[in-house]
C-alpha cells in the first residue's frame, strides 16, 4: 500500500473535526481544536490550546499564539473580508443569522493579535497592525497601528516588515527591511509614499 505524504503537521494531541481544510506547511500544536467547516491556509502556525470555531477562514502565513479562541465565521488574513460575521445578541433564544442582526468582524492582511486579546464584535483590525497581548479592542484599529491596554489605544506605528516606525518632522518614516516609506497624517499611516 502506497503511503501518502502529509503536507502539514498536526500534533497527536490536537483535535480536528471532519470537513476541515488544512493547506501545506501548516503546523497545529498540542491541545488545539479546529471545528468543522474551517479552512486554514498555507504556512500557518496554530499554537497550543487554540480553539477555532465552525466555518473560520484563516489565510496563508497566519500565526496564532497559544490560548487564543477564534469564534465562528471569522476571517483572518484573507482578501474576502466581507465573509466575517458575528451575531448581535447571540445569547437570545432566537439568534438571527445572515440578516440585519449580523455584524462583521474583520482582521485585515498582516495583522497580528497577541494572546488573550479581546476583540469586540463589529471591529476592524487594520492591515499590518499589531494588537499587543491582553488588549481589549472596542473600536476599529487603523492600518499599521500598535495598540495596547484596556481599552486599546495607539502606542506607535509598525511597518509591513514588523519594524517600529519613527516619523520625521514631515511625518515620513522609512523601513529598510520593507523597503517602503510611510506617511503619518491625521493619525493615519499610508505606505509607499513619495
Amino acid at each position: 500500500m502506497e503511503q501518502i505524504e502529509k503536507k502539514y503537521h498536526i500534533s497527536q494531541f490536537a483535535e480536528i473535526e471532519d470537513d476541515v481544510e488544512i493547506d501545506e506547511n501548516t503546523n497545529i500544536k498540542h491541545f488545539s481544536k479546529v471545528m468543522s467547516g474551517s479552512r486554514i491556509g498555507k504556512n500557518c502556525v496554530i499554537g497550543k490550546y487554540v480553539f477555532i470555531g465552525n466555518d473560520v477562514k484563516i489565510g496563508d502565513q497566519v500565526k496564532i499564539e497559544d490560548d487564543v479562541t477564534i469564534y465562528e465565521d471569522v476571517c483572518l488574513g484573507i482578501e474576502t473580508e466581507d465573509e466575517s460575521v458575528d451575531i448581535i445578541d447571540s445569547s437570545s433564544k432566537y439568534p438571527k443569522i445572515h440578516n440585519k442582526f449580523v455584524v462583521k468582524t474583520i482582521v485585515k492582511e498582516g495583522a497580528l493579535i497577541g494572546a488573550e486579546s479581546v476583540i469586540k464584535s463589529g471591529s476592524t483590525i487594520g492591515k499590518f497592525s499589531f494588537v499587543r497581548a491582553g488588549a481589549l479592542v472596542k473600536r476599529d484599529i487603523p492600518d499599521y497601528a500598535i495598540v495596547e491596554g484596556d481599552p486599546a489605544e495607539i502606542k506607535g506605528w509598525i511597518s509591513e516588515a514588523g519594524r517600529k516606525l519613527k516619523f520625521n518632522e514631515n511625518g515620513i518614516a522609512y523601513c529598510p527591511k520593507a523597503e517602503k516609506r510611510y506617511k503619518l497624517k491625521n493619525n493615519l499611516v499610508s505606505a509607499d509614499v513619495k
